[in-house]
């Protein structure tokens, strides 16, 4: 059997018919409600004159372009529930994210599929319309019948989105709990993409991401934001939600993102940072931005000048949070001064009892804290680096820059 569709923009005003044929109001509206359906049209809002009254699905009889034939006439008026999710006032014409595509687009129209269920028919959600053809359908809705609309739009390819890759922006947390929109799709992305699809939404939509997203998903999209972006987003939210993002972040770039704030905010979302993570961001935040100190992370791994290999390897296992970039190990003498430095792939390649110090780079380049943005670049490209140290006077390590933190800088200033 073909498949029957019927579009928003055709439901949209369909007479309903009781059951001696009488017509009794048109469609105004059609609701999802998720908790109990992710995807039939569980209520019909029906004009009938000033007054709304609601069908449930379980009424319908028979859907068709022709109207919707009742097979129970058991109206109700029309109370507004936070439990649905309404085609048109809440999806038509509004910004979503197409999890599958990874982008932000608006939706036109929406495809329903009619399909026989026990005696009667319901709608189901199969697509929201993107492209031409979904224009090309509202432009013409009420001028020319839906027959004719549908016989001219073949020309036009369309362009949809199933709904299971469809995830609603909703600003209102509460009521993203009662329609139970999901995340997860949204988790699952990539960071650089989430990051795109938040810098292409208004303010709002930013902060409701965000805020429906766990922390450390939050945290990772965030870090390849715009940095005056990640400041906007963070001073919207509740100063205890930001602290949470902000603690799944390394302490550099928590650094550079409380430096873009306003000072008082800055305060307030530091005091509510775990102990660990203000102490070290606050140790970042001394330096200024475009030094090496700025720069610098203090999530790095560094093992005593004098030990083996095996016992390095096990410092590298038993480090907490290991950096996603580690490419390197750095040797310290005493009072932590930098002795050396050890290429992690040099080091799996040696046997267990042999010296980390004999593996060590001949040439140790590092950089002092204050040395400029422009001084660190520099030697980056100079020695062709993958991490450079970072000492003070005394030639104690204070942190390490990667090559991702020269990446972000350089794309920063283009």
């Amino acid at each position: 059997m073909a498949q029957r569709l019927l579009y928003l923009t055709e439901l949209i005003g369909l007479r309903v018919y009781d059951l001696k044929g009488q017509t009794i109001g048109r469609v105004k509206e059609a609701a999802v409600v998720p908790l109990s359906h992710p995807f039939r049209i569980d209520r019909f809002l029906i004009g009938a004159g000033a007054t709304w009254f609601t069908v449930r699905h379980d009424q319908v009889g028979d859907i068709a372009l022709g109207g919707i034939t009742l097979s129970s006439e058991e109206l109700t008026p029309f109370h507004s529930d936070e439990y649905m999710l309404r085609m048109v006032r809440d999806l038509q014409d509004q910004q979503i994210i197409d999890a599958h595509g990874r982008k932000v687009v608006r939706v036109n129209d929406v495809t329903f599929e009619i399909r026989r269920s026990d005696g009667g028919a319901e709608l189901l959600v199969e697509e929201v319309d993107i492209g031409l053809r979904s224009i090309f359908r509202r432009l013409l809705q009420g001028v020319i019948p839906p027959v004719w609309i549908r016989r001219l739009q073949w020309r036009i390819p369309p362009h949809s989105i199933r709904w299971e890759y469809c995830n609603i922006i909703e600003p209102d947390p509460m009521r993203r709990l009662r329609l139970n929109i999901s995340p997860t799709a949204l988790e699952q992305m990539h960071p650089a993409d989430l990051a795109e699809i938040m810098e292409e939404l208004a303010p709002e939509g930013r902060e409701a991401v965000i805020t429906s997203i766990d922390s450390e998903s939050a945290a990772e999209a965030l870090s390849e934001v715009d940095p005056e972006i990640q400041a906007s987003i963070l001073e919207s939210l509740e100063t205890e939600k930001a602290a949470e993002i902000l603690d799944e972040m390394s302490p550099d770039e928590a650094a550079d993102v409380l430096q873009e704030m306003e000072e008082e905010t800055s305060e307030e979302i530091l005091e509510e940072m775990s102990s660990e993570e203000k102490l070290e961001v606050e140790e970042l935040l001394i330096y200024g931005e475009h030094t090496a100190g700025g720069m610098m992370n203090t999530e790095y791994v560094a093992v005593p000048h004098g030990c083996t290999v095996a016992e390095a390897i096990e410092a590298v296992r038993s480090t907490p949070e290991l950096p996603d970039s580690l490419s390197t190990i750095f040797l310290i003498g005493k009072e932590e001064v930098l002795t050396g430095q050890v290429l992690l792939a040099k080091l799996l390649r040696a046997q267990p009892h042999d010296k980390v110090a004999s593996l060590a780079d001949e040439q140790l380049v590092s950089v002092f804290v204050e040395a400029t943005e422009s001084r660190v670049t520099e030697s980056f490209d100079k020695y062709n680096l993958l991490a450079l140290p970072v000492v003070d006077h005394n030639a104690k390590l204070l942190g390490v820059i990667t090559a991702d933190d020269v990446i972000a800088v350089l794309r920063e200033n283009s």
